[in-house]
């Protein structure tokens, strides 16, 4: 491995620690973990394409007191998730970025994902359909490996035919990755929460639909949600052992 690659990985690694400490301060204890995992990972890497004994043992250490400070990170989530007691509470300040469904969900989902549930009334114009797709994009690339999700939504009783139609399509081309997706209308629906088989639950005060619109089709952040400015909203996310079945 060549000098500037090792430390374009070891750059890498810094980033990503620090971020995890951020984090950690601000008591966002399961993004700090993935950080923490996430820079531990890195730091092994460069580890072992290291040759200067001196940085091998500087790396080691390091390495050693970043996984104990996620073990215990670990230990406290599991805690607080036995007890039913674990809430973090994130604020999504008005026209911030770095706020797309990966960095907000991606730390709540693992291999045992299988089923999600997602309660939001405003699934009904184009937009907030192409939102629920991308939603569902960011589900099948995984880490999990979900067969079903449930959507309960409100119908648009304007007579709009596109979120029908949009939703049906959606659904057909979630056939081909083999995930059912059952749609339920209801005229009653007023909370916002999306649930994983997992025990997580997120609540978002303006549901899905936080991303502002940009100034046009060819502009910086309409294909990439992490580029998009946002609407202020607060993200609050729980832990049950058990999640409700259908």
């Amino acid at each position: 491995m060549s000098q500037s690659v090792l430390a374009g990985m070891e750059n890498s690694a810094v980033t990503v620690l620090k971020r995890a400490i951020e984090l950690d301060h601000e008591s966002r204890l399961q993004d700090a973990l993935v950080c923490y995992q996430e820079g531990i990972h890195l730091l092994m890497e460069v580890l072992k394409a290291t040759k200067d004994e001196a940085k091998k043992v500087h790396y080691r250490k390091k390495i050693a007191n970043y996984m104990d400070r996620a073990e215990k990170i670990k230990e406290q989530l599991n805690d607080l998730k036995e007890k039913g007691k674990y809430h973090e509470q994130i604020k999504i300040p008005d026209d911030a970025t770095g706020f797309c469904y990966e960095k907000l969900f991606k730390p709540y989902l693992d291999s045992f994902v299988t089923e999600v549930w997602v309660e939001d009334p405003y699934i009904r114009h184009v937009h907030q359909v192409y939102n629920f797709l991308k939603f569902c994009e960011m589900l099948i690339k995984g880490p999990c490996s979900v067969k079903t999700i449930h959507l309960l939504t409100s119908l648009d009783n304007a007579g709009n035919a596109q979120q029908t139609s949009g939703l049906e399509e959606i659904k057909q081309s979630l056939q081909s990755y083999n995930i059912t997706l059952e749609v339920i209308y209801s005229s009653s629906i007023h909370d916002r929460e999306i649930r994983f088989n997992n025990g997580w639950i997120i609540k978002i005060g303006r549901g899905l639909d936080y991303f502002k619109k940009t100034q046009g089709r060819f502009s910086i952040g309409y294909c990439d949600f992490d580029l998009r400015h946002c609407h202020e909203t607060t993200v609050d996310i729980f832990h049950i052992k058990h999640t409700k079945n259908t």
